[in-house]
């Protein structure tokens, strides 16, 4: 099972190698195809904006994918960075377990 499965949108990932090591933020977009993730507050660069009719001109930051190797899944309930393993219910449905505590994240 790859990587990709185990990290879904919304949830909370700490980056654990590069310019951002140590930060924490939610996944705002899961890009399978690159294998890449974009972190809110994590690899932000500025970009210089031209005016539109519907925005202003100016300097914005931006949220730059970071590949999925640089992140590890955060436990909701503890803050602290885990894994998790896929379960299989009596009834057929799919749900991502912690391997340290044992709870059910879905």
């Amino acid at each position: 099972m790859s990587k990709m499965a185990n990290i879904k949108k919304n949830d909370m990932v700490k980056v654990i190698t590069g310019k951002d090591k140590g930060k924490t933020g939610k996944v705002l977009k899961v890009i399978p195809k690159d294998q890449k993730l974009i972190v809110e507050g994590v690899n932000v660069y500025k970009k210089h904006q031209k005016q539109t009719p519907t925005k202003e001109a100016g300097i914005v930051d931006k949220n730059m994918p970071i590949h999925i190797s640089n992140v590890v899944p955060v436990n909701p309930r503890s803050m602290e960075p885990t894994s998790f393993r896929i379960k299989v219910l009596e009834d057929g449905t799919r749900v991502r377990v912690c391997r340290k505590t044992g709870e059910t994240i879905d």
